[in-house]
């Protein structure tokens, strides 16, 4: 596992918690609750691909 994914995470994690607090306090909890959302969104599609390469390498470590 790369460092480089724990860093891109926590890098939008605190995009996300920036731009949420702004929009917040502007009264656009919508809009806000929104890029929350999204950022989770983006976060799990790393962590898929991820996972995706960690099956791929049991299985041709096990030859299925």
């Amino acid at each position: 596992m790369d460092v480089e994914l724990i860093f891109k995470i926590a890098a939008i994690g605190i995009v996300v918690a920036v731009i949420y607090r702004l929009l917040v306090q502007s009264g656009r909890d919508e809009q806000a609750l929104m890029v929350t959302i999204a950022g989770l969104v983006v976060v799990m599609i790393m962590i898929v691909e991820q996972i995706y390469e960690l099956f791929s390498t049991i299985k041709n470590l096990f030859e299925l």
